[in-house]
């Protein structure tokens, strides 16, 4: 029982579930969040908070409940980031998923990567442990990671403001293209490892970029025994100075650590490096100072005393690379990089320009590495951070923390007014000192020390470096025996500003002797003062100081005696007032024992950067102005001319300094106002450069907290109006300072309101307000005449104007009302020109564009009033204008946001102000910004920003803003222009909307859709008003408006089926719901208002409404779909058909399937014939009688063409599909000839079958397509237009052309054949109606050629193959249907299935070629059944049997060519199966085929359209095989008889192949299969097939014989010994033949002798020797002898002949060795053993029992046929014959599975066989399937069988007769060449595989008995046919005798054959079973059956059936049969043919 929950219950889905395994089940995704609402039991109901309008049922176990109060409520779940991120990671895994699947490993590696990044970060977010800091942080991180994620993969991207995601109703049209842009800027710059913002947070954004460089000393390998000091610095080499200050990482001697290194601070961070320091050529100098004894020789183990700073070692580390990518994105994530260093070594001479010359030079010349190295001598790491210190701190908390700065020497690119620095730098560069008469020179010690004006030591204020602590005393390094040092050691001072007032620097200069214990010695020492007399800082730059000699260091610090007085610098020495004070001070006794030597000095350098100090005296001079009135002039000039550094300093000093000389107290003017107002705008204008604009603050702050100047504003306004006063009268190079002037307003107006404040508090009454208005508005008017001034020359100025003027005005706000401001700055906009200069309009729109941002237009309505109007005019002046139409678009997009910001918080009501200001702009700026739109979309320019205000318009515009617009435009023709415009705008915005807004802002598109909708709402009813209810209906306008409509419904953006579910879901909820739904009503709505007015929209609207109703969405479809019926309807009434409707739609269809819009829901609803409640066909059903039947044919036809065209859709892209792209476009060229009757599409349909031809190389098939358009052409002149093919030509030319281009594609495809007509019909038109000669020759030189490469080039035989597509995953087309496909050149199966599975990689391949079953065929798999056919060639001329010589190549194309008919084999196993030999029971099973069209055609492949089968006996088989090996040797020994020099190895081969097969023992398992007494009792309806088998061995014999006769000839030397070895086995192959009773080959050359031309006949037969072909006797080859072997004569009782079947043909080019599907599975036999003679039976010892029986007897038998009988010499039996190759193997031998044996000739006649001469030779005469035997043929065989004696009556009558002279009889049947001819050229080139191993017999098997032949039965017109009898019927009873014409009764005849025997299926001739067409083996009772009389007689003879040394007699028969006359034994000429 359910039972509703007490509260509401969340819960997570912890696993999968599908829904639909459930009834009423709800579907679950892994973290789905799930609203629980009732249980029961273990099962819960509720809804998936994912997809709400769902609810269903869930098991328990399947969702994590959470606690839902307020308290317990967990409120990750709630955070909007954390619910983005798992719909992304939703969206995400499905694509990594078929990324997956696709094998596409890189973006599959990239997206797993990203998916696990935000699921760590999720479940980050998801703890909610972090500061807030912090999960901001992460917040960023996340959204930004997944905006890059889903712009690399191509999905939605949503807007943003921080991490916040607008949604579609947050913000306005325009603002949210903003955001979007916005946010893709940031997509664009971010990747997946990059994704975090820049910090520093508002500063950041504003300020540039600054860098600081990490730097962290990893590793010291140097082992010095001594404490060392290791300094980094950055250098410029370019400049030759220090870029920073130095950093100290002490190194003890016990050596360096990374954790003893973190411990002594071996970080820092390299500050304020700016771009213009990254651009520097910089460089890491490292240098190495050693802490200890003087030499480094000296032994350590003495105590030490004095400890010397000694340079050591240097090295230089380019930084180049690493601040290469400083300025690009991600620098800020940089990680550590390690850097080894080298140390090395120079002499100490140079030591200050060690760092240079190694880094400058590069010469490592003068440099030797530093010995003791370990590895590498210093390892530092580095890494460059981008950012605000103060941000990367709070960034890189653990990697900062406690981290010494090292700052650069110098200010940053940004000064902040709060920083403070007062840093002087000292550098101790060089000194020169005399030698002193020592032999060695001085080790000197520089002590630097900073002393007050008392000589009092400052304490701790030199710094060495940036990370130590102050000292009060400095020491420089040591340079031994060194009198001209280089030290170049820099040191920072750092004193308080009132202690910089009489302090000085003291050098003292000691010598330090190598003696340990000696102290250092004092030489002399230098001083210089820190600053000047007149209180500035000494200057920057090199000094050079007096060295004064002292021995006594005490006298320094005698206060006594002070050298203060003293010249310090040479400097100071050569001025000539400062030698006279030295003068004076030399005779001083304090200064008298101070000695200066001229030779001897000091070089040092100061650089001075602080915010307090300064070097500049002309910035002293004005801050003490008032001591020096007279010099006014000349320090306000060079103060003008100081750098900005020197004056941001004292800016305050400066303008309280500037403001006092300004004005007197009584506020006017004093004599240097003016030259101060220049000053003050010099200074000012300072603060415009970003160095400096920080200090706008400043400034500010200066004006609201210190000016205090109240009357100043009289003379600043006054000023600046005689500033603008200038503008008429100065010349171009003058108006610098006036730009100045404008420049400042900002600060100078701020200036004047403070001023006039100070001043309104100053007076009780507001006296001479009216005054300071009059300034104002003579200020303004003067501003007025400026901007109206038209001059090239002012230009810029009136810019600068433009730009600085909001400024004033909205400072004059402050003390004026708004209005009266804005009344101001409208003069001003509206002053100006009409048509402005580009750079004055752009102005203008700036300031125009700063007015809406600014505070007169949003907080005031009265100045928005006043404003608002100017405005308008100003966009309606400028939004046409290209360059500045962004400052348009801008400014209409704040408007209409802050409306619409408003009408939020409003009511829409006409009485709020907004409402009121939205009309006017609409009515203003609407018609113009439609425009411009217009221009916009031509250009593509700046059409995005256009389109989003024009939309922000639209978007505000409700129903009375519509009427009001209405009511303006209500002319016609205005209203038209306007309504055409905006239809012409949106429709382009339908179709291009990708183009304007990317497809990705799906957010955007959905609010512009909405938008777009409403409008087209809105517009449909001045639509209805004025162009339809009134009576004049506008055809054009309401044709744009369907054509938009149409566009926007169809557009790509509102496709919901192309997204995702989850954005399907989203685009629903807002949009509302389907857009498409609502237009398509609409659509449907206006399409039945224009009633009889549709008229006018057909056909040109058909295809816009199809494209409609093409859209998947069924509710959309069935509502549109009633308009095609009133097309029909409409057309229909007015003009009597619905022809155009038809065109248009089969057109439009054609089209738009093929732009791939469409799909099988849309072919339901048209197929009517199946869906009868389908509105179309109840529309048609219900419509007027005239038109219904044409109605539902023609719905017909459009289902059967969206079949076509969608299976055409489904294969259009791919070169896998190119197959099935052709076999779609044969469907549709054949429905549009066919069914439609559309020429145009025909010929379309036909050049894409062409084009894809040509693509495959398939040149023959390309041919033959051309072809269908040639045929459709004649030779006339008419004028034939231009197609997208050919030009403007005459009929003849296309036709001409075509022909041409078809007889190129058959030369290449090599089917000169098919070329040869279309040359003559060239011929002769040139010849006949052209009468060119020329084209003429050509034509005809080209057929030559054609006729010439039939004859000599090679040509492969295609394969031909059985495909069978089976189960329902295959297109219709291909579903449970069955081809023959033609194989491309040399392709085999194994290729061709590869193709095909290519083609289908999802198929299954059928290993067997058993039929599929049911389960298969129905199956949603693909399955494919694939076997080789063989092709059955059509009658053709070629296959005159009576053309002699004729070349084989020319036969041989018709066997493989033009064919439609092919073949199958399939073998059977049937009844017990004999392992030994299986012979025995293999059955074939042969299928013929019939396709739809002949191959080659306009496809590789046609369907088979006919299909029947047939099964072939063992025995039959085995006829076929040996007759194809026979034909096979013809074949071969034909090519070599043509071409002697032609490789024998192949026939070498072939020959000894077949011997070894027959030696081994092949023929043996023929023997005892089938020559036997028992197979003949248990099928004796195969006596004619074993009888047939037994003459094609021997034929093979002869053949063999003839085939070594000429190989004996063509065997060069080296094979003459395999010669002879083939020669013996054939000798014991005839041997063994002989001793099985096979008579000899040798003596049937006498018949050939004899033979007539006369008896030869001319009939056509096939290529092949298959079943259906007919054999006719034919002429002699006389030419060659070996050919053309006369038969011997016969005598005239017998008369008879041997024919063997033999088709002719060349040698098979075959790709593959195979024809047939057997595919080698009938390998019945192996070759045999040596013994294989001892295990067949002979069947000559037969012949030899029936010999001496007939000579015991002596009696003589009557012949059968009289000299006199109308009965023909020769007569044929019908058999089917398979020329299938088998495959060829290896060894090389015969392969005797069941083959052809029909063709043998034998007569089966019982009088035959009775007589003891050969019988009548029989001519076999083959008929084709198709076709059927005549009414009198059967009679006419019956009339001729009936004629013969009875056997026992012809015994009787010739007993005393003696036999009669022989008489020649006819020749056997020949094709075009002789019976050897024939058989050399019938076979295939195929070698068939091995037999089976032959097993020995048991002894006592039965034989066969040596005379058994078969009964000719009567054919046409008297030539006697074998028929092959159907499976064998019972045997009648022996009681009950029936006359037959095969056993008639003594003195009888049976009765006459009435009739034909009725036809099979497949289009044989039955075989009558009735008592006029017996079996030929049935004798009735009287007699029995012809086998019981041979057994018997075999019996009484005495003879063995296998004579294999066994002496026992068969069994007799169940019933003895009656006794027949004795035999006598058979003449070997009956079997005997023309041997060589």
């Amino acid at each position: 029982m359910w039972n509703y929950v007490s509260e509401k219950t969340i819960g997570v889905a912890i696993s999968h579930l599908d829904g639909a395994s459930i009834p009423h089940g709800l579907t679950l995704q892994l973290g789905d969040l799930v609203e629980i609402t009732q249980i029961c039991e273990d099962w819960y109901l509720g809804v998936n908070l994912r997809t709400p309008s769902l609810q269903g049922i869930f098991p328990c176990s399947y969702v994590q409940v959470r606690p839902t109060s307020d308290q317990e409520r967990c409120w990750h779940y709630d955070d909007p980031v954390v619910e983005e991120a798992t719909n992304v990671l939703r969206e995400w895994g499905v694509i990594w998923n078929r990324s997956f699947v696709r094998r596409q490993r890189e973006q599959c590696t990239m997206l797993r990567s990203a998916i696990l990044d935000l699921m760590d970060w999720r479940l980050q977010l998801m703890t909610g442990t972090f500061t807030l800091d912090h999960l901001r942080d992460l917040r960023l991180r996340i959204t930004s990671h997944i905006d890059s994620g889903n712009r690399k993969l191509g999905l939605d991207l949503v807007p943003r403001i921080d991490e916040r995601i607008v949604g579609p109703d947050t913000l306005g049209v325009y603002q949210l293209y903003n955001v979007h842009v916005t946010s893709a800027e940031k997509n664009r710059s971010a990747t997946w490892n990059s994704t975090l913002p820049a910090r520093g947070g508002k500063n950041a954004e504003s300020r540039p970029a600054t860098h600081h460089l990490y730097l962290s000393m990893r590793h010291f390998g140097c082992s010095l025994g001594e404490d060392a000091e290791v300094y980094f610095v950055l250098y410029d080499m370019q400049h030759s100075r220090y870029v920073s200050e130095k950093f100290l990482v002490k190194v003890l001697k016990e050596g360096f650590s990374s954790y003893i290194g973190k411990a002594n601070n071996s970080a820092t961070l390299f500050t304020e490096l700016g771009s213009a320091d990254l651009k520097k050529d910089l460089y890491l100098v490292v240098q190495v100072v050693r802490l200890g004894r003087l030499l480094y020789t000296e032994s350590s183990k003495k105590p030490l005393n004095q400890t010397y700073r000694r340079p050591h070692a240097v090295a230089v580390l380019p930084l180049a690379e690493l601040l290469a990518d400083a300025n690009g994105l991600g620098a800020e994530d940089e990680e550590e990089r390690e850097y080894p260093l080298k140390l090395y070594q120079s002499d100490e001479k140079d030591y200050g320009l060690w760092q240079h010359e190694l880094v400058a030079k590069k010469s490592t010349s003068k440099f030797s590495l530093l010995s003791g190295q370990i590895s590498q001598g210093v390892v530092v790491s580095l890494r460059l951070l981008r950012g605000e210190l103060a941000a990367l701190r709070h960034e890189y908390i653990h990697l900062l923390k406690n981290i010494a700065l090292t700052q650069k020497l110098g200010f940053p690119d940004v000064i902040m007014p709060g920083d403070v620095r007062n840093d002087l730098y000292f550098v101790i560069e060089r000194g020169e000192f005399e030698r002193g008469g020592k032999s060695s020179s001085k080790n000197v010690e520089v002590t630097v020390q900073v002393l007050d004006e008392f000589g009092r030591p400052i304490q701790n204020c030199l710094y060495g470096a940036s990370n130590v602590d102050g000292v009060t005393q400095h020491h420089s390094v040591v340079l031994y025996h060194m009198n001209g040092p280089v030290w170049y050691e820099m040191i920072k001072v750092l004193l308080s500003i009132e202690k910089y007032y009489g302090a000085h620097l003291r050098l003292e200069y000691r010598h330090c002797s190598t003696k340990d214990k000696t102290e250092k010695r004092l030489i002399g020492f230098s001083f210089i003062p820190l600053m000047d007399r007149d209180g500035t800082v000494l200057p920057d730059g090199q000094h050079q100081l007096l060295v004064y000699k002292v021995e006594d260091s005490a006298r320094l610090k005698d206060p006594s005696v002070s050298y203060l007085q003293l010249p310090y610098s040479t400097k100071q020495v050569q001025s000539v007032a400062v030698q006279a004070t030295s003068s004076i001070a030399s005779s001083s006794p304090s200064c008298a024992s101070f000695q200066r030597n001229g030779r001897e000095s000091v070089t040092v350098a100061f650089y001075l950067c602080s915010t307090k100090l300064t070097q500049n005296a002309n910035l002293l001079s004005l801050l003490k102005w008032k001591s020096h009135p007279e010099r006014i002039t000349d320090t306000l000039n060079l103060v003008m001319r100081l750098r900005g550094e020197e004056l941001v300093k004292f800016l305050q000093d400066v303008l309280d300094s500037l403001f006092v000389m300004f004005s007197d107290a009584e506020g006017n003017a004093t004599p240097h106002s003016g030259l101060v107002f220049e000053v003050l705008v010099n200074i000012l204008s300072l603060l415009d450069d970003s160095k400096f604009q920080h200090f706008k603050s400043v400034v500010d702050a200066y004006i609201t907290d210190h000016f205090s100047a109240a009357l100043a504003y009289k003379g600043l306004l006054s000023c600046v109006q005689q500033c603008t006063d200038r503008v008429h009268s100065s010349s171009d190079c003058k108006h610098e300072p006036i730009q100045q002037c404008f420049r400042a307003f900002e600060i100078l107006f701020k200036l004047v309101i403070q001023s006039r404040r100070l001043y309104a508090r100053a007076m009780l009454e507001n006296q001479k307000e009216d005054d300071f208005r009059q300034f104002l508005q003579s200020l303004f008017a003067t501003f007025n005449k400026v901007a109206s001034l038209c001059s090239d020359g002012l230009v810029n100025t009136q810019v600068v104007l433009l730009r600085n003027i909001y400024t004033v005005v909205e400072q004059l706000s402050q003390i004026l009302s708004q209005a009266e401001a804005a009344k101001l700055l409208s003069s001003l906009i509206d002053s100006l020109p009409k048509e402005p200069h580009p750079l004055i309009a752009t102005a203008r729109m700036q300031l125009v564009l700063t007015t809406v941002r600014g505070p007169l237009f949003t907080e005031s309505s009265a100045a928005r009033a006043i404003l608002l109007a100017t405005i308008c005019r100003q966009l309606r002046l400028h939004l046409s204008q290209p360059l500045v139409t962004s400052f348009c678009t801008e400014t209409l997009g704040h408007m209409m946001n802050f409306y619409r910001n408003m009408s939020m918080a409003d009511d829409t009501t006409e009485d709020n102000v907004w409402y009121r200001d939205v009309e006017t702009i609409a009515l203003a700026t609407l018609a113009v910004l439609i425009q411009a739109v217009q221009s916009a979309q031509k250009t593509d320019s700046n059409v995005g920003p256009l389109v989003a205000c024009l939309l922000s318009v639209l978007e505000l515009l409700d129903q009375g803003h519509y009427d009001r617009l209405w009511s303006e435009l209500s002319e016609r023709k205005p209203l038209k222009d306007f309504l055409l415009q905006l239809f012409a705008v949106l429709r382009t915005l339908a179709r291009q909307g990708e183009h304007v807004f990317p497809f990705e802002w799906s957010t955007m598109h959905c609010v512009v859709n909405r938008v777009m909708l409403s409008a087209l709402d809105q517009m449909t009813q001045p639509l209805v008003a004025y162009f339809l209810d009134c009576g004049w209906f506008d055809s054009q306008l309401w044709s744009n408006y369907f054509d938009l409509a149409v566009s926007f419904l169809t557009q790509p953006s509102l496709q919901l089926e192309k997204r995702t579910a989850g954005q399907r879901l989203k685009m629903v909820r807002a949009q509302g719901g389907d857009m498409r739904v609502q237009m398509g009503f609409q659509i449907l709505t206006m399409w039945n208002a224009i009633g009889d007015y549709k008229i006018h929209f057909i056909p040109s609207m058909v295809g816009p409404f199809l494209q409609v109703t093409l859209v998947p969405e069924p509710t959309l479809r069935r509502a549109t779909l009633p308009i095609f019926f009133d097309m029909l309807d409409c057309e229909h009434r007015h003009r009597g058909n619905f022809k155009q409707v038809e065109s248009e739609l089969i057109d439009k269809l054609d089209v738009l399937v093929g732009e791939n819009k469409g799909d099988d829901n849309y072919k339901e609803l048209f197929n009517t014939m199946e869906m009868l409640s389908s509105i179309l066909l109840e529309k048609v059903k219900s419509c007027d009688v005239t038109w219904q039947k044409h109605g539902k044919a023609f719905i017909g036809s459009i289902t059967r063409l969206l079949e076509r065209l969608l299976d055409y859709r489904n294969v259009m892209e791919g070169e896998e599909n190119r197959d099935k792209r052709m076999s779609c476009t044969f469907n549709l060229l054949n429905f549009y000839k066919d069914e439609v009757d559309r020429r145009d599409m025909y010929l379309r349909y036909i050049y894409k079958l062409h084009d894809l031809h040509l693509s495959a190389d398939n040149y023959t098939e390309a041919a033959l397509t051309l072809q269908l358009h040639a045929s459709q052409m004649g030779w006339s002149s008419q004028m034939m237009p231009a197609d997208g093919h050919h030009s403007s030509q005459m009929e003849w030319q296309r036709k001409e052309q075509l022909y041409m281009k078809s007889i190129a594609y058959f030369d290449r495809g090599k089917c000169w054949e098919k070329g040869i007509p279309l040359c003559k019909e060239l011929a002769d038109f040139y010849e006949t109606r052209l009468y060119d000669y020329g084209k003429l020759s050509h034509i005809l030189r080209m057929q030559a050629g054609f006729y010439d490469h039939i004859l000599t080039q090679l040509r492969p035989e295609p394969e031909y193959f059985r495909v069978g597509f089976y189960g329902q995953g295959f297109p219709l087309f291909l579903r449970n249907r069955l081809f023959v496909y033609r194989g491309l050149e040399y392709e085999r199966i194994g290729a061709f299935t590869q193709r095909l599975q290519t083609e289908f990689p999802t198929a299954h391949i059928l290993t067997k070629n058993t039929p599929p079953g049911d389960a298969i065929l129905t199956s949603e798999g693909q399955h494919i059944q694939i076997c080789n056919v063989k092709p059955v060639a059509e009658d053709h001329p070629v296959f005159d049997a009576g053309l002699v010589g004729f070349h084989e190549k020319i036969r041989s194309y018709y066997r493989v060519n033009d064919v439609r008919r092919f073949q199958l084999d399939r073998p059977v196993h049937k009844g017990p199966v004999d392992r030994d030999n299986e012979f025995k029971s293999l059955w074939i099973e042969r299928t013929w085929l019939v396709s739809e069209h002949p191959l080659p055609g306009i496809l590789r492949w046609f369907q088979v359209v006919d299909r029947h089968v047939e099964e072939i006996a063992p025995v039959q088989y085995a006829c076929e095989t040996v007759m194809s090996v026979n034909r096979e040797l013809q074949q071969l020994a034909s090519l070599h008889a043509a071409e002697p020099r032609r490789n024998i190895n192949p026939f070498s081969m072939r020959l000894q192949g077949v011997i070894d097969a027959c030696v081994m023992g092949g023929i043996a398992k023929y023997q005892e299969a089938f020559f036997n007494s028992d197979f003949l009792v248990s099928h004796p309806t195969h006596l004619e097939h074993v009888l047939q088998l037994r003459q094609c061995i021997v034929e093979q014999v002869r053949i063999l014989e003839a085939g070594l006769t000429l190989h004996g000839k063509l065997a060069p030397p080296e094979v003459q010994p395999l010669h002879k070895r083939l020669v013996d086995c054939l000798a014991q192959m005839k041997q063994r033949l002989k001793e099985w009773g096979f008579p000899s080959p040798d003596t049937g050359a006498r018949y050939a002798n004899s033979q007539t031309p006369a008896a030869l006949g001319h009939h056509h037969r096939r290529a092949d020797s298959d079943a259906g072909i007919e054999y006719s006797p034919a002429k002699l080859n006389s030419s060659n002898a070996l050919l053309n072997a006369s038969l011997s004569m016969a005598s005239d009782r017998v008369r008879a002949q041997r024919s063997l079947m033999a088709g002719g043909g060349p040698p098979s080019n075959r790709s593959s060795s195979s024809s047939s599907s057997l595919y080698g599975h009938l390998t019945v036999g192996e070759v045999g053993s040596e013994d294989e003679e001892d295990l067949y039976c002979k069947p000559s010892e037969i012949l030899e029992k029936l010999q001496a029986t007939n000579t015991a007897a002596s009696v003589p038998l009557q012949p059968v046929h009289s000299t006199n009988s109308t009965t023909p010499r020769s007569a044929g039996s019908v058999a089917t014959v398979s020329r299938a190759k088998s495959p060829r193997w290896a060894n090389e031998y015969i392969f005797f599975s069941p083959a052809s044996l029909r063709d043998s000739g034998f007569g089966t006649d019982r009088d035959s066989l009775a007589s003891n001469n050969p019988v009548h030779s029989l001519t076999i005469t083959r008929t084709p399937l198709s076709s059927k035997l005549p009414p009198t043929s059967l009679t006419q065989q019956s009339r001729h069988t009936h004629s013969s004696p009875n056997v026992h009556d012809t015994v009787d009558s010739t007993l005393s007769r003696t036999p009669p002279r022989q008489i020649a009889p006819p020749l056997p049947p020949r094709s075009s060449k002789s019976s050897f001819d024939e058989s050399f050229m019938g076979g295939d080139s195929a070698s068939p595989p091995p037999i089976h191993p032959k097993r020995v017999p048991k002894k006592g098997q039965p034989g066969i008995p040596s005379s058994l032949v078969m009964s000719p039965e009567a054919g046409e017109s008297g030539t006697m046919r074998h028929h092959r009898p159907p499976p064998a019927p019972p045997l009648p009873p022996k009681s009950g005798y029936t006359a037959s014409p095969m056993s008639p009764t003594p003195g009888t005849l049976g009765p006459p054959v009435t009739g034909p025997p009725p036809v099979p299926p497949h289009g044989r001739p039955a075989i009558n079973n009735s008592t006029s067409f017996s079996n030929p083996l049935d004798l009735g009772s009287g007699s029995g059956s012809l086998v019981d009389e041979v057994c018997s007689l075999l019996a009484a003879s005495g003879c063995r059936m296998m004579s294999n040394g066994s002496n026992k007699s068969p069994s007799p028969p169940a019933s003895t049969p009656p006794p027949l006359p004795v035999l006598p034994p058979p003449d070997e000429s009956l079997y005997s043919v023309e041997t060589a």
